[in-house]
């Protein structure tokens, strides 16, 4: 292998094999225990695959700079994919001006799940909002809420896990 394939090999070895691990890691945190068991043989196969061909010629300082170059690009490939993917669920928390109070209904006709109630801020009465989203929908969700309520404050934060209510129900009609 001449040096030029060589660099190129231990650069896409690393982006396959972290890739996989923040995968992994990721599905491990979300509980997929089978999935994320079966990826670790892979990446540990293409780790050590890549981790051997770096330290048979760890004299040249080109691998070493493809292994942190193709580091780099596993995170980032990595954590692409788990956008894309998008598991697991988010819960928004919205506060909106009193005077919005159709909003809770208007969310609803787009088949989201909304628990309301009345709250008070600096400026008066406000409405807040828990609305509890699959992953994958929540940029579609946050367009929802820019389009109908524009100086909305909204926190977004993954709960870990969840039962009864609304969500409970949808998911127990699904296939």
């Amino acid at each position: 292998m001449n040096g030029l394939e060589m660099i190129a090999t231990i650069i896409v070895m690393n982006v396959v094999y972290v890739t996989l691990f923040t995968i992994r890691i990721i599905l491990v945190m979300k509980a997929r225990r089978a999935l994320a068991t079966f990826i670790s043989m892979f990446e540990v196969f293409v780790y050590l695959m890549a981790l051997n061909i770096v330290l048979n010629n760890i004299d040249d300082p080109w691998n070493l700079a493809a292994y942190c170059i193709g580091w780099g690009g596993g995170v980032w490939l990595g954590i692409k994919i788990e956008e894309w993917i998008a598991l697991g669920y988010s819960t928004l928390q919205i506060v909106v001006d009193y005077e919005s109070t159709s909003l809770p209904a208007r969310l609803r006709d787009h088949g989201f799940g909304v628990t309301s109630w009345m709250a008070e801020g600096r400026d008066g009465p406000r409405l807040v909002m828990q609305v509890l989203a699959r992953r994958n929908q929540e940029k579609h969700l946050m367009r929802i809420i820019q389009e109908l309520a524009p100086k909305a404050f909204v926190i977004s934060y993954e709960p870990r896990t969840f039962r009864g209510g609304f969500w409970a129900r949808r998911l127990k009609d699904q296939p």
